[in-house]
Formats: structure tokens, sequence, C-alpha cells
């Protein structure tokens, strides 16, 4: 008997010790508030160190197209003829003082900007590109916390409700009708539960870490619970959702622009047959003569028999680009009606069980663990059929969160594709 009045009092002050983790746990979780999704959106937008360095490369490619279409710098010349041979060079015969400019044949700068602008806008696209991708992971990190939350909450519920299982096994067994086993299966039980708290509570700061990276902030910064998944379903169609990517998907507008850029480049190329003007204006300050001023006008030739081969392969490899570019579009656009395909498809799916679990296999745990309990309580079934009834209904609970959060994950994927939200 004083063997088992140790166990018992061991068996008390383990409950003792899940009561206060578990309060402990409620504690914490109303001392934090709830962890708002868009403004940790707004949050990573501005602070992401990624997101920094993609803005500023966007500023760059903007700074090239005032580059673009200046003129080159003009050249400020001075020339001396016929110095003497004591190279005085204020008694030369001829001093020359000219200013020349070049000017492109009409057309090419205008070229030249729109190619440095069609490739800003390039840039500016993979910047939003960027943005998407980091909305999209931020949006899984931040469910992945939600599910950490609630796998901790569940386990303490389980906690919770095995107290009251041991509570009933105690009874049963003071007043005769249960025997020592159930008491130690429950000890066992509450035991291997506790023991994997750490594990769980271990994803929770991975997870938590995880967040706090995407926006910039210390890993071990306290973050509260996330809210709680959309339970409401997902009614896009599939053409809907291309069209809106036609109009809104960073990926295809960069397709878009890479196409009209080496367009630009072509013709640019096909324009640099012809030549440009050099012009200049001189000054003549004579020894022992009149001074004068003289001008000088010149071109290149670029459509002399040994220079054009160059200008014919320039105008052959931007005619390739742009073929090439029209076939890196064609292939954005194939994958974005591949991949909106797949994410609905997988969107409606996890949402289909969602509504499994919540209308169906939930309600029918749920019940099974009252039945479960009853019976025990009468000795229509084992202990052993309570803990089973309990672990299915914890198992099916976390499976419920996890459709849910899977559905919120895939429609991340699915705006990251579209371009917008959804």
């Amino acid at each position: 008997m004083m063997k088992w009045t140790a166990r018992l009092l061991c068996v008390t002050t383990m409950t003792a010790s899940v009561v206060f983790a578990s309060v402990t746990f409620a504690e914490d979780q109303l001392a934090l508030k709830t962890l708002n999704l868009s403004g940790l959106i707004t949050e990573a937008l501005a602070r992401n160190p990624e997101i920094q360095a993609a803005r500023q490369q966007w500023e760059a490619a903007s700074k090239r197209v005032p580059q673009a279409r200046s003129l080159e710098d003009p050249t400020l010349s001075v020339q001396w003829w016929n110095a003497p041979e004591s190279f005085n060079l204020g008694r030369a015969e001829n001093t020359i003082i000219g200013l020349s400019q070049k000017f492109p044949f009409p057309g090419k700068l205008a070229l030249k900007e729109e190619v440095a602008n069609r490739s800003a806008h390039m840039t500016e696209q993979a910047l939003r590109a960027k943005e998407r991708d980091l909305i999209g992971r931020v949006k899984q990190a931040y469910y992945d916390l939600f599910l950490a939350h609630k796998a901790i909450q569940i386990h303490h519920e389980q906690i919770d409700l095995l107290k009251q299982f041991l509570e009933i096994a105690v009874a049963k067994f003071r007043t005769g009708k249960g025997s020592q086993v159930d008491v130690l299966k429950a000890q066992v039980e509450l035991s291997t539960l506790y023991q994997r708290l750490p594990v769980l509570e271990q994803q929770r700061d991975t997870a938590q870490a995880k967040v706090n990276t995407l926006v910039d902030r210390d890993p071990r910064f306290p973050l509260g619970p996330p809210q709680e998944p959309r339970d409401q379903r997902f009614d896009k169609e599939l053409e809907e959702l291309y069209q809106t990517a036609v109009t809104a998907r960073p990926e295809l507008k960069a397709g878009e622009l890479a196409v009209q850029r080496n367009e630009g480049a072509r013709a640019l190329a096909q324009r640099q047959y012809y030549p440009d003007l050099h012009l200049a204006f001189q000054r003549f300050q004579n020894f022992n003569a009149n001074d004068g001023f003289g001008a000088v006008v010149s071109v290149n030739v670029p459509f002399a028999f040994w220079t054009k081969p160059k200008y014919d392969a320039a105008v052959q490899e931007a005619s390739a680009a742009v073929a090439a570019a029209r076939a890196d579009l064609h292939t954005v656009e194939n994958l974005t009606r591949f991949q909106i395909r797949d994410l609905l498809a997988k969107v409606r799916a996890s949402w289909e069980v969602a509504v499994l679990y919540r209308t169906t296999v939930l309600p029918q745990a749920e019940q099974g663990v009252e039945a479960a309990r009853a019976g025990y309580r009468t000795g229509r079934t084992s202990f052993l059929d309570l803990i089973d009834a309990d672990r299915a209904l914890r198992e099916f609970q976390l499976a419920y969160w996890r459709a849910l959060v899977d559905r919120e994950s895939r429609v991340a994927e699915l705006e990251q594709v579209v371009g917008t939200e959804l």
C-alpha cells in the first residue's frame, strides 16, 4: 500500500505540473497580441534587404535613361602650326582653337533612350516579382507559425483531457471498479505527451525565427499567435485567373518589355547604317597675318564594303535576340497557364479535405471520445479505447488545421503566379 501511495503521489505531482504548464501556456498567449498578417507584409516590404537591393537596382537602371539620350561630350582642341624650332608657341604661324561636336543620325538617340527605358521597366518588374515572392514567403511562414501554435494548443488540450481521464481512472481504482494498470497507462501517456512538448515548442520557435528573418528582425523577437486561416470556398475560375495574370504578373510584363527592348535594339542596329555628323568650329590666330574663322563638317562611312559586315552582324544579332525574347515570353505564358491550373486544383482539394474534416470527421471523432468516456465509466470499454479515441480526435483536429494552412499556402503561391492579391 505504501508503494502504491508513492506512485499515486507521483501521479498527482505530474498532474499539477501539467496543469501549471497549461495555465502558463494560456497566460503567455494572452500576453502577446495577435500577429496581423497585413502589417507583417507591409513591414517586410519596407525592411527586407532583398527588396531594398532590388529597389536600388531599379533606381540605378532608371538613371541610365538620361545617359542614353544625351549627346557625347564636345571636344575642345588647340593646334599650333609651324612653331619655331625654339618651341615658342606664341610665335607659331597658325594657332587654331576648335570646338567640335558629334551629332548622331536622327532617331539614334531616341532609340537608345527607348532601349534604356525598356530595360529600366524590366528592372522594375523584377522588383515587383521579388515583392510578390516575398509576400508569398511571408504568408507561408505566417501560416506555418499558426500551425505550430495550433499544434501546441491542441497538445495542451490533449493533456487537459488526459488529466480528466486520469482522475476517472484513479476514482475507479479507489472504489475497486478499476485497475492499477489503467492509472499507470494514464501516467505513461502523460509522460509521453510531456516529452513531446519541447519538440513542438522548437518547431514554433523555428517558424517564428523564419518570420522574423523575412521582416529583418532578430530571430528571437517574440511574436503573438497568428490569426486563423480563412474557412471559406475559393470561387475564382481558371480563365478569370489567367486574364488577371496577363495584366498583373510581373514576369509576363517583363517578357513583353524584353520583346519591345530587343525590337528597339534591332531598329537601332539598322539605324547604324546611316552616318553620323561631326561639326567643328575653329578660330585661326595667325602670326603676322589676319586672323579668321573656319569650320569642318565630316561624316563616317558605315556602308563601306570593308565595314558593312559588322553592321550586318549587329542586325542579325538583334533579330535573334527578338526571336529569343518572344520564345521566352511564350514559355512564361504556357508556364503561367499550367501553374494556375495546378494550384487552383490544389486549393480546391485542400478546401474539400478541410470541409470533410469539419463537417464529418471531427464531429464523429468527438462523439467517439464521449462514447469511450461514458463506456469506460460504466465498464463497457477499456482505458486503452479511451486513449485511442482521444489520440484520433487530436490527430484529426491537427489535420483539419493543416488542410486549411495548406490551402492558404497554395493560395499564396497562386497569388504570386497571378501577380496580385486574390
